[in-house]
């Protein structure tokens, strides 16, 4: 009996007691609150990762692709670049080396070596000789190769003496001298009425006139058919024995 009511007395003082007292303490509520709080966060901040890792990569792909076109254009700017340096060495060459131009011909100089002439009514006459150096100018980047020809000396139209030029080569932007001797005579113009008052002037006038024909060799590939033309007056001292008044085209 004594037992039972100190049982029961037992169970009274733990259903009236405080029960935090006789339990004991939880700390799962503490933990149970901090862990989402640190997963949400851990979410967030990975999102947060993937987000810039995803704008380190467009970026990266971005300057990729502008590196790429910035590397094609410089392609574009050297292709052009280069197509234009053709163009003005083709224009350049076809300007200055690859034109070919029609060399020149002309008498430098001439000597009288002798002459003799009379004034005589209905029997006027000379004979003269000289010795006259011309030139051929060849302005080309290749060289001139031309053929024999003769040089005319003509008095109004009829010529009176002939000099021969043998064949040769001018080279490359060069001027070509060779000598030639002629000699003249009147035995063609004896009827010409203006003669006589020519040769009692002392003043005889003279016309030259040749062709020289040939081929401009360039760069051993082209060969081009030219020629060169001299055309020239010059006036006679039959007095001083001398030559006056040259003057070519």
């Amino acid at each position: 009996m004594e037992f039972f009511s100190m049982e029961l007395v037992l169970n009274s003082y733990v259903g009236h007691s405080n029960p935090s007292i006789l339990t004991k303490p939880s700390f799962t509520s503490s933990e149970e609150l901090q862990d989402p709080i640190e997963r949400i966060e851990n979410t967030a901040m990975a999102e947060q990762n993937y987000q810039q890792r995803k704008i380190d990569m467009e970026s990266a792909a971005e300057l990729s692709k502008e590196l790429k076109r910035k590397k094609r254009m410089k392609l574009f700017a050297y292709a052009a670049a280069f197509a234009i340096f053709q163009t003005i060495v083709i224009l350049v060459l076809s300007l200055t080396v690859m034109r070919i131009k029609n060399p020149k011909f002309k008498v430098r100089s001439i000597t009288v070596e002798d002459l003799t002439h009379t004034s005589a009514p209905n029997s006027p006459s000379f004979n003269m000789k000289f010795n006259a150096e011309v030139a051929v100018k060849n302005t080309n980047f290749g060289h001139f190769k031309f053929d024999n020809t003769t040089i005319s000396f003509d008095y109004e139209g009829v010529q009176v003496g002939e000099a021969f030029v043998a064949k040769g080569r001018a080279k490359a932007r060069s001027t070509k001298k060779m000598n030639v001797t002629v000699e003249l005579n009147s035995n063609n113009i004896m009827d010409n009425p203006n003669l006589e008052s020519d040769i009692s002037s002392g003043l005889l006038t003279l016309t030259i006139r040749s062709k020289l024909s040939g081929k401009v060799h360039l760069m051993k590939l082209i060969k081009k058919k030219k020629s060169a033309e001299m055309s020239c007056t010059m006036t006679v001292n039959l007095v001083s024995r001398a030559i006056q008044d040259m003057k070519c085209q």
